[in-house]
């Protein structure tokens, strides 16, 4: 990171992220115009989120929706952005087993353990006291909210959210762009693009349908 960072997205994850820690920020890009030549947490917001295409540094996207996360980097894509120039922020406070991986532009926040032989994928999101264990795979642009626990053997996939103190039993596979609900607790496969909540989570929008 000798260049320098850039953080895209004037967002809480932003503020997060460097309250945890992170070094080597030189700015903030948001599109909010009003957020222009102003600071945050003593960070100044330089431009918009396109002016990172022609500056040097490394990005860091704190957008924390994991389809908007994923909507900027696709359109950086197209702008020639290569996934080697995002960076990835692991708080000094989190826990990486040495058998684990961690994709390019992920956020893992303070307390997040990580524990063996986990994939977790680029872009991805686990704020604070998170639990992800043994061969656990997260797909890109997964969310984890604070306190959620992973049995081993879970599959998160890709821009899925997972809320608050939500847990998952070993084995289970969370859909692709799904919403677990905050203190869900997970027994059964998500299917994709599914709200489930409740303990057990079952699918909230089949229990509207039927009402």
């Amino acid at each position: 990171m000798a260049r320098g960072l850039l953080i895209v997205g004037a967002s809480g994850l932003a503020r997060e992220v460097l309250a945890a820690g992170i070094t080597g920020v030189v700015g903030i890009l948001d599109d909010n115009v009003g957020l222009h030549e102003t600071e945050i947490a003593g960070i100044p917001v330089l431009g918009a989120v396109v002016d990172a295409v022609s500056r040097a540094e490394s990005l860091l996207v704190c957008v924390g929706p994991s389809q908007s996360r994923r909507n900027i980097v696709r359109r950086f894509r197209k702008f020639g952005v290569a996934e080697e120039r995002y960076a990835t922020f692991v708080a000094r406070s989190a826990r990486i087993g040495r058998s684990s991986d961690i994709g390019h532009g992920s956020i893992l926040l303070d307390n997040v353990v990580v524990t063996a032989d986990a994939a977790l994928g680029r872009h991805v999101v686990a704020m604070p006291n998170c639990t992800i264990t043994h061969d656990d795979v997260l797909e890109d642009y997964v969310t984890l909210a604070a306190g959620v626990a992973l049995g081993g053997s879970v599959r998160v996939g890709e821009a899925a959210y997972v809320g608050m103190n939500a847990s998952v039993r070993q084995g289970l596979t969370i859909g692709s762009e799904s919403t677990v609900g905050m203190g869900a607790v997970v027994l059964k496969d998500v299917p994709a693009e599914a709200t489930w909540a409740g303990v057990p989570a079952k699918d909230i929008r089949a229990d509207e349908g039927r009402r």
